[in-house]
């Protein structure tokens, strides 16, 4: 009965955490203009992976991804000029959006933009 309820509670988790699979592109104003951006998501239980591209930093691999219910967050490395940029993503799903927040981890970038479901 034990191995039941917690069957039970383990999949009711996984069915109450947003469907972020697929690929998802938004465009984002950063202080060096917009840059849209590309995500491919791929999820497991609660860990998000994948990885993400734009024209201005090309591809990057998802790390530290976690999805929540309707809440994700993952860490992108990015070298922009030269310089190598650690990004921390949370976001909100709705539907097919997602509203992220963007921060760099020296506090130089902050930025909100909403990416939308393409596939």
């Amino acid at each position: 009965m034990q191995r039941l309820l917690l069957l039970l509670a383990v999949f009711a988790l996984a069915a109450s955490a947003a469907d972020v699979t697929g690929t998802w592109k938004g465009t984002a104003n950063t202080p060096m203009g917009a840059v849209e951006r590309t995500f491919v998501f791929k999820v497991d239980g609660a860990k998000l992976t994948g990885e993400t591209t734009s024209a201005m930093s090309g591809k990057s691999t998802i790390a530290d991804g976690k999805v929540d219910g309707d809440k994700i967050s993952f860490n992108v490395n990015i070298t922009v000029q030269g310089y190598d940029i650690k990004l921390h993503y949370t976001g909100a799903v709705d539907g097919k959006q997602i509203k992220f927040h963007v921060e760099s981890e020296d506090g130089s970038v902050s930025l909100d933009y909403t990416v939308d479901k393409v596939s």
